[in-house]
């Protein structure tokens, strides 16, 4: 008798997130010698039903022949698939991998071995490359025609739809009904012709990779996708159909679905000649283990079955593949078959680490040109991207160039960009290419890898045309942005450069050879910089009041996107009304006036202080003091234009509510380059920058003896600062919520009233959620009275679904661990419905526990439950053992989808938000208003970790990112670095240094050097970047920001 058993280790169940071990095919890891001797032609017969010829040697096993289909396609996901083949007894059997072929397949000759797909995930998101959802794509295709996937007639004429649209592309009735009379998808077709038709109308834009995304996420949702029948009876002899699916087993009788049996509920699976057997662990509400036995037409029958669900148990609840069992000496009991190749959570890592090359491939049905994404290589929708200034520098990959440091440097060209190397983020887009078809220069050249940062690629315009409809944008992608899109992530408009289709496989340009973050951009020299540092004051109060200079220069630019940008746009149309006008400009403009004049004077003070205006009188102008009193004192005529800004905040989200033409104007503006953070932020700055005055001269008082000249002057400055801050402090925690709840409305799908007077945000991040299927990331936002849970939408902005609430009132929780067997894991019990969830890390966990107490003591002190929250989404009232889950939407819903995403506008794809899912980590309200405080400019030389040159750049620390320009008169920012998961350290010997003031920026492969260019200026770069590079808890936090006052 054959069997399997799970143990109820965390290594055995689904969704510890610590790795158990690497991937059998690793990079720089040989594959096992193939045995030599006579070779055996196999035919294989594609997904695309063509057949070709394979020669391998007779007793190679099964691997060496799908390994070697997998390299002829190209196919870097190929572990989803499988060979199947009809035996001696004619029973279609999957090849094993571990045996030889010439033991399985007896005559060759005669065999004609087919390449399916074997395993189904959860989420076709999980399938990263273009390539797979293709193949996938042709899957369905061939299980609707084989009668294998049902469904209602709705469904399947969608389904055909999307195939259609792949196969000749945009509409043309004439041309869909010649297509559909040559060609049946579905027996029935001729009935649903006129709906297919009508369906087909409604993809006009979308590419044939859209088209294989949209398929796969219908037939995603239908009761037969991926499902394989196999007759069985029950114990009273009643017929019916087993399969095996990546939740566990499923029973059917027909083609309904009576019943199934989770892999966290079965224990044990064995079978005894035609008895196929499964143990089930004890329920909850009673001690004895139940054992379930069917019936199959024969011992082969049963053994086959049975191997199929150890595979399916392996592939997706394992973190590795399982160690052989030891040969026992005298006899052995049972089968020795287990599962070989990589775990699904192998093939993600190993996609994920970069394991992949881009490479071209051809659809053969389809009359469409396409090929695998090539960041660079443009669609007819793209238009010539800008010219970048005569500064701005080109650099391209030279012939075979693998390194950064092949770059050269020419002036005043459009830089080319190769795909998506991970890192700093470019901005400028790429030059479409004379030939319109091929990518640019280098555009091959650069290896891909899956690790993200958030990508800055935007052009400024007046009036952005509206992208093509995309809902297949990287919902579930390690990326965190595959589409062209700004910092808040919107959709690149039609006139920005973009990949060649909006697949989730698109790729982004290399930060490597960007005009700013190249290593040959024209750096300065070591002895330039060292001659010009020498000729600067040494006193820390300089470098403090160069602080100043520096802040105020980013401090000015940004209001200049309210008093210039946004003003000029809103007088190009007639979208504002007067009174919103009234009240936001009229209220900026004297403060950009008198901050103009603020910053001169300070530049002025500077350079007498370094000597550069006349050395005679420099020590009378050593101090800064007096002219930080001055103009705060200035300030204080102003504060009743400050009083307004929040008011000015509170219209505009008001008139965006009620306007939708407001609402597009404000989102087209955010698609522009200059406004690199969310418009309402802006409204806030001239609030945060009080509190960065008053953090400048505590630094100043600690640092001055109270004999010192200039401690008078900064004591009497900070006092009047630290008055109009107490004024203003409620205000601004009121509005830096009001606008946190703003910005979390635009990222969430499925709510209508987020934003409502008290409630509060407390945390985001990601969490796995345990259910029927096993652990499944999600995204969870606490707030002080309900806790919701999302997932990542199938949306062009890749929004996040609401999928449930819980609300906070009666809530408990605790820590369950030994009883789910996965680390980190808490279970969450409402009122109504329970939830199991496991954080990343034990840090993670504890951060999440103190916050969701701190939430229910608040909400057990308000005066009852919650209302309502959800628009139209049901909460989740389904155990993790229950054998659906409410994650799932309904085959009803099916018709309706692609209208609801074609009025989905672009938004944000790159928020907080998807950092914090892709980086699997979470901030806090405390993490932000720290990082309000914690807002840094200046200038910074840059290093890469294999390059030799320093690179100057102005960067703009802000909202737990970095952002890159060529200098501080740039208006916008041409790359940004998200720090979140990031680590801060100090390079060490062995890495070569050999200067002062530098510390280093890592992030598994990614490596950077940046060097300050003094003692404080690298102190204070430390301490506001460490406050980003990991969220911490409310009280560490609170201590380690005092600790570092100066």
């Amino acid at each position: 008798m054959g069997e399997i058993e799970q143990r109820p280790t965390p290594g055995s169940r689904l969704g510890a997130p610590e790795n158990s071990g690497i991937s059998t095919l690793e990079r720089g890891q040989k594959p096992p010698p193939t045995p030599s001797g006579k070779l055996v032609s196999i035919k294989i017969q594609m997904l695309d039903d063509t057949q070709e010829a394979f020669e391998v040697p007779q007793r190679a096993p099964g691997k060496v022949l799908l390994d070697a289909v997998c390299s002829h396609l190209n196919l870097v996901e190929g572990d989803y698939f499988g060979l199947e083949f009809p035996d001696h007894k004619k029973i279609t059997v999957w090849l094993d991998l571990l045996k030889p072929i010439v033991k399985q397949i007896r005559r060759p000759k005669h065999v004609v071995v087919k390449f399916v797909v074997k395993f189904f995930p959860p989420d076709h998101t999980q399938l990263q490359e273009e390539l797979t959802r293709y193949l996938f794509a042709l899957q369905v295709k061939q299980d609707l025609a084989q009668g294998r996937l049902t469904c209602n007639d709705t469904s399947a004429a969608l389904l055909i739809s999307h195939i259609v649209q792949s196969e000749i592309g945009d509409f043309d009735e004439t041309l869909d009904r010649e297509h559909l009379a040559k060609n049946k998808y579905i027996p029935q077709q001729d009935a649903l012709e006129d709906k297919i038709v009508e369906f087909h109308h409604n993809h006009i834009g979308q590419t044939p990779a859209e088209s294989d995304f949209q398929l796969l996420e219908i037939a995603r949702r239908l009761e037969m996708y991926g499902i394989r029948l196999h007759p069985a009876k029950d114990r009273e002899g009643t017929k019916i159909n087993l399969a095996v699916a990546n939740t566990g087993i499923l029973v059917f009788q027909g083609f309904t679905k009576i019943n199934a049996f989770n892999w966290a509920k079965v224990r044990k699976l064995s079978f005894k000649r035609k008895r196929f057997l499964i143990k089930l662990r004890p329920d909850a509400n009673s001690a004895y283990q139940d054992t379930l036995e069917f019936l199959m037409a024969s011992r082969d029958f049963c053994k086959s079955f049975w191997k199929i669900c150890v595979e399916h148990h392996a592939f997706f609840r394992l973190f590795e593949e399982p160690k052989p069992k030891p040969k026992p000496v005298l006899f052995s009991r049972g089968s020795s078959f287990r599962f070989s190749g990589r775990t699904q959570k192998q093939v993600l890592d190993y996609v994920k680490e970069g394991g992949h090359k881009k490479v071209q491939f051809e659809r053969k049905h389809s009359k469409i040109h396409s090929i695998r994404s090539l960041a660079s290589q443009p669609t007819e929708l793209n238009s010539e991207a800008p010219d970048q200034s005569q500064q701005s520098a080109t650099l391209t990959f030279g012939e075979g160039a693998e390194s950064p440091g092949a770059q050269s440097c020419q002036q005043g060209k459009e830089p080319k960009l190769p795909p998506g190397e991970p890192g700093l983020h470019p901005s400028p887009t790429p030059r479409r290419s004379p030939a319109g078809n091929k990518p640019a220069d280098g555009a091959a050249s650069a290896p891909t890898e899956e690790e993200e940062e958030v990508v800055k690629d935007r052009t400024q315009q007046s009036k952005p045309q509206p992208p093509q409809p995309s809902t297949g944008s990287l919902t579930g992608s390690p990326h965190l942005s595959e589409l062209s899109v700004n910092s808040q992530g919107g959709a690149a408009p039609a006139n920005v450069t973009l990949s060649p289709n909006l697949s989730p496989d698109t790729k982004q340009a290399s930060p490597l050879i960007s005009p700013l973050l190249n290593d040959q951009a024209c750096p300065r020299t070591d002895d330039e910089d060292e001659g010009r540092r020498k000729r600067f004051p040494t006193d820390k109060a300089y470098f403090i009041a160069k602080e100043v200079s520096t802040t105020e220069r980013t401090y000015l630019k940004d209001l200049e996107v309210i008093t210039s940008w946004f003003q000029s746009t809103v007088s190009k149309e007639d979208f504002m009304p007067e009174a919103l006008k009234s009240l936001i400009f009229p209220n900026f403009e004297p403060l950009h006036k008198f901050h103009t004049s603020f910053l001169k004077e300070i530049e002025q003070r500077l350079a007498l202080w370094e000597g550069r205006s006349n050395a005679q009188i420099r020590g009378d102008y050593q101090r800064i003091g007096d002219v930080m009193l001055k103009n705060i004192q200035g300030m204080k005529h102003l504060a009743a234009h400050l009083w307004k800004h929040g008011e000015a905040l509170e219209a505009l989200e008001n008139g965006i509510k009620s306007s939708r033409r407001l609402e597009n104007f404000c989102r087209d503006f955010e698609l522009q380059k200059v406004c690199y953070l969310p418009l309402n932020t802006f409204l806030l700055r001239p609030l945060h920058r009080l509190m960065h005055y008053k953090q400048v001269l505590e630094r100043l008082c600690k640092h001055y003896p109270p004999s010192h000249h200039d401690f008078r002057d900064c004591r009497a400055a900070l006092a009047e600062i630290t008055e109009m801050v107490a004024q203003l402090h409620g205000t601004m925690i009121k509005m830096e919520n009001f606008q946190k709840l703003h910005e979390l409305k635009k990222d969430l799908i499925g709510i209508d009233n987020l934003v409502v007077p008290g409630r509060e945000f407390i945390r985001l991040g990601s969490l796995s959620k345990l259910s029927g299927k096993g652990l499944q990331q999600r995204m969870f936002f606490l707030f002080n009275d309900v806790l919701l849970y999302t997932s990542r939408g199938l949306t062009a902005s890749n929004q996040f679904k609401v999928h449930g609430q819980l609300p906070l009132y009666g809530m408990t929780i605790e820590e369950s661990e030994d009883e789910w067997g996965v680390p980190h894991c808490l279970t969450l019990r409402g009122q109504r419905q329970s939830i199991i969830v496991a954080a990343s890390s034990r840090s993670e966990m504890e951060k999440w526990v103190e916050d969701i107490q701190m939430a229910i003591d608040l909400a057990e002190k308000s005066s009852g439950p919650a209302p309502e929250l959800l628009a139209s989404s049901p909460p989740d009232n389904k155990s993790p053992d229950e054998a659906t889950s409410a994650d799932q939407e309904s085959e009803d819903d099916l018709s309706a989808s692609r209208t609801s995403l074609e009025r989905q506008a672009p938004h944000r794809g790159n928020t907080m938000v998807h950092v914090c899912w892709h980086r699997n980590t979470s901030v806090s309200m405390v993490d932000f208003s720290i990082a309000v405080e914690n807002q840094l400019s200046g200038n910074l030389l840059r290093k890469f970790k294999n390059s030799n040159g320093w690179q100057k750049l102005w960067v703009v620390f802000t909202t737990f990112c970095l952002f890159f320009y060529k200098s501080h008169q740039d208006n916008h920012p041409l790359a940004s670095l998200p720090l979140l998961g990031y680590s801060l350290t100090i390079p060490s010997e062995s890495e070569n240094i050999h200067k002062d003031h530098v510390f280093k920026l890592h992030f598994k492969s990614h490596v950077y050097y940046f060097r300050a260019e003094s003692e404080y200026t690298f102190e204070r770069w430390m301490e506001v970047i460490r406050s980003a590079t990991s969220s911490s808890s409310r009280a560490p936090v609170l201590s380690h920001k005092e600790s570092l006052v100066y």
